[in-house]
């Protein structure tokens, strides 16, 4: 008499146990693949603001050193983002050359409206308002997120 042989295969059991391993290691998973993706939009906001608030600082610096004219009634703050791309005349070249604070406006990397300009998905705040309720004028004095979301520190975007 020949032995039975045991077919090869998983039972349900195994399936069942497997099943259940899986998924409680997804529900572990999933929420650190999202805590990493918005640990990276943080750091690529960060990184933004400082491009852009460093561009603003380098062209109140260039007011300030006579290489932009300002007129009497100007903060010496730039008019408008896009200047920053575009660039300016330098009043101190011979030849009337561009200075450039920009290569390229960064976008809101928490700004979801793709069909924006860069400049739209930016708050600005202007020399003349309070910082407590920043709004926008006739000069670009700062930039925030208009996210109203918090960062994973606590703190609302709008005020990074």
């Amino acid at each position: 008499m020949k032995p039975l042989r045991r077919q090869a295969g998983f039972t349900l059991v195994e399936l069942m146990v497997t099943a259940t391993i899986v998924a409680v290691l997804s529900t572990v998973a999933l929420p650190l693949a999202e805590l990493s993706v918005k640990r990276s939009r943080e750091n690529e906001l960060r990184a933004a603001l400082r491009q852009i608030r460093g561009a603003i600082d380098a062209y109140k610096q260039a007011v300030e050193d006579g290489r932009v004219l300002k007129t009497a009634d100007a903060s010496g703050y730039p008019p408008s983002l896009q200047l920053l791309v575009d660039g300016v005349e330098d009043a101190r070249s011979a030849k009337k050359t561009k200075i450039y604070f920009l290569r390229r406006l960064p976008r809101d990397p928490l700004h979801a409206d793709p069909q924006l300009a860069p400049a739209q998905t930016w708050a600005k705040r202007s020399y003349d308002s309070p910082p407590d309720e920043p709004r926008e004028g006739r000069d670009v004095y700062d930039v925030h997120s208009m996210s109203g979301a918090d960062g994973m520190n606590g703190i609302a975007y709008r005020l990074w």
